[in-house]
């Protein structure tokens, strides 16, 4: 994992966002309160459809002058020029020369104002679609996508996250759902802990363990069978059908010319995994890129880490579209926020939520689109201003959820999408 000295200190930097779940118990105690549920119907076609989404996720807060919408021989553009893509009239930072060949496949969002400058919260807001509240917690699009869209049988989580930092399965993302929607961490891409089957047992002993333990759960779910139960042998049964199919999270597995097109550093390793998990039938994957927080030496900082997402993205978008498999899967890159237009003394560029940009392809999405426009130094949005409610609808949208579905908790809706907002047309094809 590499780690950048110059973040802003925050608490999200010194610890893990999220605290992974190392017990069964855990896992058991997040499914108090799980009420009931109405699936929408258009779920089962949605599985027909085969649906799948990649996030990368830019932690920390990407650029959006060094990436999607450079301002060059500004005040605020900084030393990089812009350079022509395979979109005539849209061009994005020289940093991604790689990128800039996929344009055609590429639908831009440069007119983003969330209003929100912090870690934390933007993280939330930009995964559910909504501003953080007291009392109430909403699902990220990762888990509505496992439970609206993965086929009840699949034999995989439907919502994988590789990410830099420690591995686990957690619920919190899963909000209401219900932890067996919540996501299952890959720490640095590593494959799931614990599920080799140690070499002192056989398959004899193996079948006399379970066999055991059957008994002993059935029996116990006749007397006392409840949600938290329920939580539990779900978790036990996909820990059983992990161990099956253990070989789909071995990217070593993979072509050896792939890891050179991809990248020898490890976002261009997480990246081609995505590809091998979402070849698998995953439903949704996300790899974060870490860390983009830089508040000192922003230039240096963006030259480097820019370049490794722009060789792993494009050769992992390139790889989507040759295969077809970039049909029926929704691509999203984001972060929390953008960063400063203005420079700061340490030439750095800091939190700014006002006017920055993400980038989408894949199902439903217009290619070649731009939505949006910033001012001459990007200090304002000037037209088709959005937020990040407006994308999540069109993230639903394109997926074919209905974004007016609600879900009933103990007796009370909570809509999946926020319902004071909409989505946006002239990104749907």
């Amino acid at each position: 994992m590499k780690r950048c000295s110059h973040a802003c200190g925050s608490a999200e930097h010194l610890t893990s966002r999220r605290q992974f779940l190392g017990t069964v118990a855990a896992g058991v105690g997040a499914a108090s309160g799980l009420g009931t549920f109405v699936r929408p119907l258009v779920a089962d076609e949605l599985t027909r459809q085969e649906r799948q989404v990649l996030v990368v996720w830019l932690a920390g807060g990407a650029s959006q002058l060094e990436t999607w919408d450079p301002k060059p021989g500004t005040d605020t553009g900084g030393p990089f020029r812009s350079i022509e893509t395979s979109v005539p009239g849209t061009r994005i930072s020289e940093l991604m020369p790689l990128t800039a060949k996929q344009m055609h496949r590429i639908a831009l969002v440069r007119g983003l104002n969330t209003k929100e400058n912090d870690h934390g919260k933007g993280h939330y807001m930009m995964h559910t679609g909504r501003p953080q509240m007291p009392g109430v917690v909403y699902p990220h699009l990762g888990s509505i996508a496992a439970k609206y869209v993965t086929p009840e049988t699949s034999p995989l989580p439907g919502y994988i996250h590789i990410t830099p930092g420690g591995g686990g399965l957690s619920s919190a993302d899963a909000a209401f759902l219900g932890p067996k929607y919540g996501a299952l961490h890959l720490g640095n891409g590593q494959p799931p802990a614990n599920t080799v089957r140690p070499a002192s047992l056989n398959d004899l002993g193996a079948s006399a363990r379970e066999a055991v333990f059957q008994h002993a759960n059935d029996r116990f779910a006749k007397r006392r069978r409840t949600a938290e139960t329920e939580a539990y042998t779900s978790t036990f049964e996909q820990a059983k059908q992990l161990m099956a199919r253990r070989e789909v999270f071995d990217v070593t597995k993979e072509p050896e010319r792939d890891f050179d097109r991809y990248g020898r550093h490890d976002f261009g390793r997480h990246c081609l995994l995505a590809r091998r998990l979402l070849d698998a039938g995953v439903t949704f994957v996300q790899v974060t890129h870490s860390n983009y927080d830089t508040h000192n030496e922003n230039f240096d900082f963006h030259l480097e880490q820019v370049g490794e997402f722009d060789q792993g993205f494009a050769t992992l978008l390139e790889d989507l579209g040759a295969s077809g498999r970039l049909q029926h899967t929704l691509v999203i890159v984001m972060s929390e926020f953008g960063r400063t237009p203005k420079i700061n003394p340490w030439y750095g560029r800091d939190h700014w939520g006002n006017a920055w940009s993400i980038a989408l392809a894949g199902v439903g999405i217009t290619a070649g689109n731009v939505v949006g426009k910033t001012n001459a130094n990007g200090t304002a949005v000037v037209d088709r201003e959005v937020g990040a409610g407006h994308l999540f609808h069109t993230y639903m949208k394109a997926l074919g959820l209905d974004t007016k579905e609600s879900v009933d908790v103990n007796g009370q809706d909570f809509f999946l999408a926020d319902p004071s907002a909409t989505h946006i047309p002239e990104l749907l094809a």
